[in-house]
């Protein structure tokens, strides 16, 4: 079942590297009576996340909290390491936008993100989608159409949603 505007963001469990290393995250504590921006990606590095989705949120990450988002959250099937370089690489961190590694696909699969390519190595990751949660209930969702783009859920597509 792919999530829809009115549905429940389920329960899920996310790693981040800190201090002393990997370090869990609840992303229900992450949502409860805030206002949050969630966008995912098909993986770090890769062509258009890097040049175009990634950035556009750095750029807006400002006016997005200006307009009350609280928290802008990157999701990605990559592993935390992986997500943590890509950050300090990218801008993101600096930001405050926070990446969060879904290593095992459970929560992209669980909204029903999940594509796989193989002849471009992609397995198990995640469809281009950006989302407003207003206390864990998904109030706007974009998802792109066609792969390779980022025109609806862009940070700029996102400043028009909230």
């Amino acid at each position: 079942m792919t999530i829809a505007v009115g549905d429940r963001l389920p329960e899920a469990q996310f790693t981040v590297i800190g201090a002393n290393g990997p370090e869990p995250v609840e992303l229900s504590e992450r949502l409860r009576g805030r206002r949050v921006i969630i966008f995912g990606l098909p993986g770090a590095f890769t062509p258009t996340c890097d040049s175009a989705h990634m950035p556009s949120f750095v750029r807006k990450a400002v006016e997005l909290a200006a307009k009350g988002i609280d928290e802008i959250i990157c999701i990605s099937v990559n592993d935390p390491h992986v997500m943590r370089v890509w950050g300090e690489q990218t801008g993101a961190k600096a930001a405050g936008i926070s990446l969060l590694a879904d290593a095992a696909c459970e929560f992209t699969e669980a909204i029903g993100m999940r594509f796989d390519a193989p002849p471009a190595g992609l397995i198990a990751r995640s469809k281009r989608y950006a989302l407003v949660a207003e206390d864990g209930i998904v109030t706007a969702l974009q998802v792109e159409a066609a792969r390779g783009t980022c025109e609806l859920t862009s940070g700029e597509a996102l400043l028009d949603l909230v």
